[in-house]
């Protein structure tokens, strides 16, 4: 057979398998259509369809008023059980910081009352099972994730860990030596510098989000503290269960029934405080030896649940959250080079206001002219109006990433335990593309007029102070690029002393 020949029989035998998988298939065939176009930009893509499933269908409600999510799944032989407790470090008494770090890491590491941390780990170990836990600052977990034929033996002993943690105390001691040793490094990393002395300015010494532990308050968590906080925490009064993979739900509603019996409610966590600290505005700098300086202009924020968090999250998405084509990002970094990071945040908190965060990362002599630019642009984005393209663009991103959130069963199951742990509204996700469709030119300027007040603002440095003081002044072909630090506030600063790491006192 010629070329030719063998090209029209291959044409023959394509147009052959085309139209037996049309007749079989019509929808595939018909969107596999090609569009032809003379540009990409001329492609037209539906409209995208998804509704946010809601909290009802996966939640059910144990006898004993515990509530679970549950979720089939029968992609691989695997099933993960969580176990959310509310209650977290802000439940540490004065001098006990760092007893939720360890108590969380001890539940699992430490060994049940019956099995010591390493014979507990080589059972895990044998059945292939993966199983962690730990306290947060307002929160604890509990989570084990095996193979469904191993699962009534690992459950069991994920059960005897959560109910009788046994705290073992060789590796109690262990725990505590690696924390202590953790500690040495703090004062290594300039960013890790400036977010600790953030959080004491912010929040306050004697707030639980000002707070860290020291050498002392690590050596002073005994394992009766340890018990003690375990108790308050890891008990039903606190829990919500998710689960997740493969499984029966009736025979999963048994299990967890049998496994919570005789387990003894306790008393529910108290309310998370809110802190009684105001930020102070004005610049304060910390001294370190580092090529660059750490910028972070800060002032309360907002509620996670404030009816204008909205469009906050889109004004901000435009300010500075939103990526390169946020205006900090582009100012700072794409047009001017200085700084590889930069943009913009709401920290928001459930329970009170959060903080609005600005931040970049400059060389020594241009920290001054990078924070002003910052300004500049919280300035500008007060006092007009974006462009029609920039709404355009952090809303469809928004709207068209929204269903990320729910793309996995894993992934959907913890976002509702979330809500339903900190009270936020069920129909919040069903209402919430329809909020940012709503969002206008005006109301982003409201709120940014509303929540940025650049007269409220502190401005934390950390770095070569001398150098970052000074800034930029050898500047004789481009003036507007001259700032130095004394631009700020008058001129005036406060130094923050550097602080021994095992102790946080001042060196």
């Amino acid at each position: 057979m010629n070329m030719p020949e063998l090209r029209q029989s291959f044409n023959t035998a394509r147009a052959v398998l085309a139209g037996a998988l049309a007749l079989i298939f019509p929808t595939l065939a018909a969107a596999a259509a090609p569009q032809l176009v003379d540009h990409p930009r001329d492609l037209d893509f539906p409209q995208l369809q998804f509704d946010a499933p809601q909290r009802s269908q996966f939640r059910r409600e144990l006898s004993s008023g515990v509530p679970v999510y549950m979720a089939v799944s029968k992609e691989f032989p695997l099933v993960t059980i969580r176990f959310a407790f509310k209650g977290g470090s802000y439940l540490e008494a004065d001098g006990k910081e760092g007893l939720a770090q360890l108590t969380g890491s001890l539940v699992r590491q430490g060994g049940t009352q019956s099995l010591s941390g390493r014979d507990l780990d080589e059972e895990f170990d044998f059945l292939a099972a993966n199983v962690f836990s730990s306290i947060t600052q307002t929160t604890a977990n509990a989570q084990v994730n095996c193979l469904t034929s191993n699962l009534d033996e690992a459950f069991a002993l994920f059960m005897d860990m959560v109910r009788t943690p046994g705290f073992d105390p060789e590796r109690v001691e262990t725990f505590r030596a690696q924390a202590i040793e953790a500690m040495k490094n703090r004062n290594d990393v300039p960013l890790a510098i400036a977010i600790r002395e953030l959080n004491a300015l912010a929040w306050g010494a004697d707030h639980f989000e000002g707070k860290m532990p020291t050498e002392q308050s690590i050596n002073g968590c005994t394992i009766d503290d340890m018990r003690a906080l375990h108790a308050r925490i890891f008990n039903p009064a606190n829990l919500i269960i998710s689960v997740v993979g493969d499984f029966d739900e009736s025979a999963m509603t048994e299990r967890l029934e049998h496994a919570l019996a005789g387990w003894t409610f306790g008393s529910p966590v108290p309310p998370i405080p809110a802190p009684s600290n105001d930020i102070a505005p004005g610049v304060y700098h910390s001294e370190k030896d580092a090529p660059q300086g750490q910028i972070l202009i800060a002032m309360r924020g907002l509620t996670r649940d404030d009816p204008d968090s909205v469009p906050v999250l889109i004004m901000n998405q435009i300010l500075g959250g939103g990526g390169f084509t946020s205006r900090i990002t582009n100012r700072v970094r794409t047009q001017e080079g200085l700084a590889y990071t930069a943009g913009s945040t709401f920290s928001n908190r459930v329970d009170y206001e959060g903080l609005f965060l600005a931040y970049a990362f400059s060389k020594s002599v241009t920290t001054p002219l990078a924070t002003r630019l910052m300004f500049e642009e919280i300035n500008r984005i007060r006092e007009e109006p974006v462009t029609d393209e920039e709404l355009q663009t952090v809303k469809n991103q928004l709207i068209e990433t929204f269903p990320r959130r729910f793309e996995s069963k894993g992934g959907t199951l913890i976002t509702f335990v979330n809500d339903e742990m900190t009270g936020r509204d069920p129909n919040f996700w069903h209402t919430y593309r329809n909020k940012i469709r709503a969002v206008t030119k005006d109301d982003v300027l409201a709120m940014a007029k509303k929540h940025l007040r650049p007269e409220e603002m502190m401005i934390l440095v950390v770095g070569k102070w001398d150098e970052i003081r000074r800034g930029n002044t050898d500047t004789e072909d481009d003036p507007d690029r001259i700032a130095t630090m004394d631009d700020f506030f008058d001129g005036r600063s406060t130094m923050i002393p550097e602080k021994d790491p095992l102790t946080l006192e001042p060196r």
